[in-house]
């Protein structure tokens, strides 16, 4: 491998001759040989857009010339089109303040620019960094991807599943099947009052996920190394959050305390706990689905889901609900990743928190995995749910809790006794009201109607 020698301010380094990084990023990738954990890329295009802000604001402020403010802008396009990627090297398990990260960015936008000018025009730390610290930007560049994140993939998977709960609601109006509580039978329930049920903890998930939008949208840019703004020029963290939400689209806010905005991740902490809440309701709907859809007939079976794949090396013809399962481990990695975040955010000392890479780590691999499982799930398992009508009316009329709708007529008691003689002798219901005096085969018929009781 052929090497160049960069230089820093501890001295000189050897880096591979065909990346971009400098110094600073080849002490960190050799000073940190820890884990397979990478830093997320969503983070680094984040990163790129803020020095892409900051250096049109710098501009703007006067504080950069004209050349360097468009090298700089030039080089973030690239990132953010996916052209510099190779140059990102660094381990999760480094500095806990994301300094090398920030480093190893400045270093490809300098030297990817030094390269285009055809001369030394960027200094990483004098212009790409200008007005900025990594205390600063890193926990900026956070917020910034997890709203990116939840925004642009997050909220639109969960949107397409709705639709498609939605259209199965509609499908299967007018089906009615037993209800079920503690694993046990219960009173009657329309199966699409069912999906209801689980169309709403989709709505409710994205309205929690948009409740925690506010909070992440506060930008501790311009709080520069302790929050007192050391080094910036007048304005700036309110000019290069405007041109920020210009850039992206998407309404970012200068953080009002920038001594909060430094050392709290107070704002990741809840955004993660609506996408913890998703996650439990995703675990439940997945069980649910793949109980009613046991069997094939020994089983619950009262509806069919997708064939997608063999399920087993020695059992002919076995097929299992895999996209199910798939979604219930997503959904046990991201209660895992909340505690993670909980105890990231936990760990801030004076006026920095130091476990900022495992905490945006952790939050993104979240959003991702809920994005993609829903995804997945909804197109290859929700949207191919078919109703098994017979199995239902089987179940729905030998369930012994239609006894419930005897108690206004016969009592709690007299209805208990009923249920408990036909479970007992494996006689219906009815029979069993009959023989015990409580009220006719007739009678019984005119009360008894499933459909009359959801």
């Amino acid at each position: 491998m052929e090497y160049r020698v960069e230089r820093d301010s501890m001295g000189e380094m050897k880096v591979p001759a065909d990346v971009y990084w400098g110094a600073q990023t080849q002490r960190s990738y050799e000073n940190f040989r820890i884990g397979s954990e990478k830093m997320p890329p969503e983070l680094i295009r984040a990163l790129g857009m803020l020095k892409k802000a900051a250096a049109m604001a710098n501009y703007n402020l006067g504080k950069l010339d004209l050349r360097r403010r468009d090298l700089i802008i030039r080089v973030c396009d690239e990132l953010e089109e996916g052209r510099l990627d190779g140059n990102f090297p660094l381990s999760v398990w480094q500095t806990g303040s994301g300094t090398q990260t920030n480093m190893n960015v400045n270093e490809v936008i300098a030297n990817r620019g030094n390269r285009l000018a055809g001369e030394s025009m960027l200094h990483p730390n004098d212009h790409v960094n200008m007005s900025q610290s990594s205390n600063d930007v890193f926990p900026s560049a956070m917020h910034l991807a997890a709203v990116m994140s939840m925004e642009d993939r997050l909220l639109p998977a969960l949107s397409g599943l709705t639709g498609t709960l939605r259209r199965l609601e509609e499908e299967n109006r007018g089906i009615v099947k037993t209800g079920r509580t503690h694993l046990q039978d219960a009173t009657p329930i329309g199966f699409s009052q069912e999906i209801s049920g689980w169309r709403e903890m989709t709505e409710k998930g994205k309205s929690m996920i948009e409740a925690s939008l506010p909070g992440l949208r506060e930008l501790a840019l311009g709080g520069t190394a302790v929050g007192t703004g050391l080094n910036t020029p007048r304005g700036f963290s309110e000019e290069a959050i405007k041109i920020l939400s210009e850039l992206t689209d998407k309404p970012f806010i200068p953080e009002k305390n920038k001594f909060h905005g430094l050392s709290s991740r107070d704002a990741l902490v809840f955004a993660h706990g609506a996408l913890k809440a998703l996650a439990a309701n995703m675990m439940k709907m997945a069980n649910d689905i793949r109980w009613l859809a046991s069997g094939p007939r020994c089983g619950l079976g009262e509806i069919t889901i997708p064939e997608n794949e063999p399920g087993s090396s020695i059992m002919p013809g076995k097929v299992n609900p895999t996209q199910c399962e798939a979604m219930t481990m997503i959904a046990v990695q991201v209660m895992g990743n909340d505690t993670a975040v909980g105890l990231a955010a936990s760990q801030g000392n004076f006026e920095l928190n130091v476990f900022m890479p495992v905490c945006i780590y952790n939050f993104l691999q979240s959003v991702n995995l809920l994005a993609d499982g829903t995804d997945s799930f909804c197109k290859n398992c929700v949207s191919g749910i078919k109703a098994n009508r017979e199995r239902m009316d089987w179940n729905l009329h030998n369930s012994l809790m239609l006894v419930t709708a005897l108690n206004p007529y016969i009592g709690y008691d007299n209805g208990a006794k009923t249920a408990k003689k036909a479970y007992r002798e494996n006689i219906s219901l009815r029979d069993a009201c009959a023989e015990l005096g409580f009220m006719s085969r007739e009678q019984f018929a005119q009360v008894i109607r499933p459909e009359a009781m959801i």
